[in-house]
C-alpha cells in the first residue's frame, strides 16, 4: 500500500506544539530532543489530575500515525485518540460541544466520537499484573480489540519504542517495533455507525512521567 508523509512533526521543542491544544493541566517539557509529558495536578485529584494534548489538525479517512515513546516512570497509562470528531459531524473544537477538561468521561461518553488505543497500562493493579493494549470506540465506551504489551517497565526501556497506527477503511491494526499487537475489523453496525477522518490526541494519566518524539501521520492508497 502506498504511504504519502502529509504531517511531520519532531516534538523536540516548544513551538513544535505553539498550535496545540491542552485540555486539563499539565507540565510539558523538552529534554534530550523530546518532548515530556506530566501532571500538573496531584494524581489524588483522580480524573481531575489527566489531560489530552491535541494536534489541531483534521486528517483523512486512511492513516498511518507513528509516534516514539519512552516511559521514565511507571505509574499510570497513555492513550492515543485518533479520527476524533465532535457529535453530529461537528469540528471537535465547536463552541457548541461541552467543554473537555481532561476527565474520561467526557471522551468516551461525551459529545465526540473516535477510536482509542490506551498502552503500557500500569494504573490499577491488574493492568500492572497483565499488560494489556486495548482499543476503544466512542461514543459508548466500546473495548473493540486488545492485544499483549510488548513495553517492559521503565527501568528497562532504555530507548524509544516506535508506536503504529494504521486505519484503512474500516480495518484498524496497532503495532510496537514492528510487532502487530492487535487488529480489528469495524461493521460500522455493532460498535456504532463508522468513523472516518479525524484528529489525534496524547492522553495521559497522572502520575505517570513519559517523552515523546517523532509524531508522523501518512495517507495510505
Amino acid at each position: 500500500m502506498e504511504e504519502t508523509l502529509i504531517y511531520s512533526n519532531p516534538l523536540s521543542k516548544e513551538t513544535d506544539i505553539k498550535d496545540f491544544i491542552l485540555e486539563g493541566k499539565a507540565k510539558i517539557s523538552f529534554e534530550n530532543g523530546s518532548m515530556c509529558l506530566e501532571n500538573q495536578w496531584s494524581d489524588r485529584l483522580g480524573q481531575r489530575a489527566n489531560y489530552v494534548l491535541w494536534c489541531p489538525r483534521d486528517f483523512p479517512e486512511n492513516v498511518k500515525v507513528t509516534w516514539e515513546f519512552k516511559p521514565l516512570t511507571d505509574h499510570g497509562l497513555c492513550i492515543l485518540f485518533f479520527a476524533a470528531s465532535g457529535k453530529d459531524g461537528k469540528d471537535l473544537f465547536d463552541a457548541s460541544l461541552s467543554k473537555r477538561t481532561g476527565e474520561y468521561p467526557q471522551y468516551h461518553s461525551g459529545d465526540m466520537n473516535g477510536y482509542h488505543v490506551s498502552y503500557f497500562r500500569r494504573k490499577e493493579p491488574e493492568e500492572r499484573a497483565f499488560h494489556t493494549c486495548n482499543l476503544r470506540k466512542s461514543r459508548g465506551f466500546h473495548l473493540v480489540s486488545q492485544g499483549a504489551d510488548p513495553i517492559p517497565d521503565s527501568e528497562d526501556a532504555r530507548d524509544f519504542y516506535e508506536l503504529s497506527i494504521e486505519k484503512y477503511q474500516d480495518h484498524i491494526t496497532f503495532s510496537i517495533n514492528g510487532l502487530t499487537v492487535f487488529q480489528f475489523e469495524d461493521d460500522g453496525k455493532t460498535y456504532g455507525e463508522p468513523l472516518a477522518g479525524g484528529k489525534i490526541g496524547f492522553r495521559q494519566l497522572a502520575p505517570l512521567k513519559a517523552e515523546y518524539r517523532n509524531l508522523n501521520v501518512y495517507q495510505l492508497g
